[in-house]
């Protein structure tokens, strides 16, 4: 299984291209809202760089010789579940103590299976991770960035899986994870945790239609990786897995790519993340990142359009994050954990 996991690493780098706080209002009172603080965030960042404004933190970048404010916060709900598993991250200066004069933020939300051990060993390791295998912080090279996140996610389930072993635990964990480099926009997962963006249909700065709907287009922007798909469960048979009629690899693991689970890795389970990237233009107006149990009661046409009305309406990003997982567990009915993350571009 090393050997193919190793293949399946070298191969994907071949490819790579150039190109929760409880809610200070009664009505929230039952969803976390935790804001801008990880142990990394409180142990490596101090305050650098940041502007509070109306108690949400700020980043201003430059796109395009135009200055934006990237605005950002995160909710949470342990749903019907007994224990919350899910991890996040949410950091507006992502530098950490490495060097460097090009803007960068992080956002990453893990959600934990069997546990909450592996969600948040990455929650605590992955950024350090990324900077440390060469992520540009001078000049952007969108080869390198990529080559050091497809590295630091290798790192980080290393050390993960040393851990656990040590540890005599097994829990795992999917991810998706956007870094926000200069006016670049990089995204990774593994598993069934999604990242959406909203983006305008066309040039002008409008978010409606002639008609009166929305003219913003929800663009999936990770791709699953479950076993029951046609590639994984490919992989995962050759590695000797057997993909259940559940679904499911040996019957219990429905995602095929994740932290930890260090009893499916010799059975084709492997941490090598699908990464996207784009330019940010006027026409992004936000991203919103969640695990699986948003998207299982928010398809992501619903979930842009649910943010917009109330961006529209004036909300703060921290009451739309709280907002969103609200309307999740409680009118949607989620009964799985539920973590969301909305990060949105304002123009100055």
């Amino acid at each position: 299984m090393a050997d193919t996991a190793k293949s399946i690493l070298e191969e994907e780098t071949s490819k790579l291209e150039p190109k929760s706080k409880r809610g200070a209002d009664v009505e929230d009172a039952d969803v976390t809202v935790k804001k801008f603080k990880t142990q990394a965030a409180a142990d490596e960042t101090g305050a650098r760089n940041l502007e509070a404004v109306n108690g949400d933190e700020e980043l201003k970048v430059i796109k395009r010789d135009v200055e934006f404010v990237i605005e950002a916060d995160a909710a949470e709900d342990k749903g019907s579940r007994h224990t919350m598993e899910d991890a996040w991250v949410l950091l507006l200066d992502a530098s950490l103590d490495f060097p460097g004069k090009l803007r960068c933020a992080h956002f990453a939300i893990y959600d934990g299976h069997g546990g909450r051990l592996a969600a948040e060993h990455a929650q605590k390791h992955l950024q350090k991770n990324v900077l440390s295998s060469g992520l540009p912080r001078e000049l952007l090279d969108v080869k390198a960035t990529k080559k050091a996140i497809l590295d630091g996610f290798r790192k980080t389930d290393e050390s993960l899986l040393q851990e656990s072993s040590a540890g005599g635990w097994q829990d795992g964990a999917t991810a998706v994870c956007v870094w926000v480099l200069g006016q670049t926009v990089f995204v990774a997962n593994v598993g069934d945790a999604k990242a959406v963006v909203a983006r305008s249909l066309t040039t002008d700065k409008s978010t409606t239609n002639s008609n009166g709907g929305s003219s913003l287009k929800a663009i999936v922007l990770t791709r699953e990786h479950k076993a029951i798909y046609p590639q994984e469960r490919a992989r995962i048979q050759k590695a000797g897995g057997v993909v259940g009629s559940n679904g499911r690899l040996q019957g219990r693991l429905e995602v095929s790519r994740a932290f930890g689970d260090r009893q499916f890795k010799k059975l084709g389970v492997i941490v090598t993340p699908d990464i996207h990237s784009f330019e940010l233009t006027d026409r992004e107006h936000f991203i919103i990142l969640g695990c699986d149990g948003l998207w299982g009661v928010f398809g992501p046409s619903d979930a842009v359009d649910f943010v917009q009305k109330l961006l529209k309406d004036g909300l703060s990003v921290a009451s739309i994050s709280r907002r969103l997982v609200r309307e999740a567990i409680r009118e949607r009915r989620c009964k799985d954990n539920c973590t969301a993350i909305v990060v949105v571009f304002r123009p100055k």
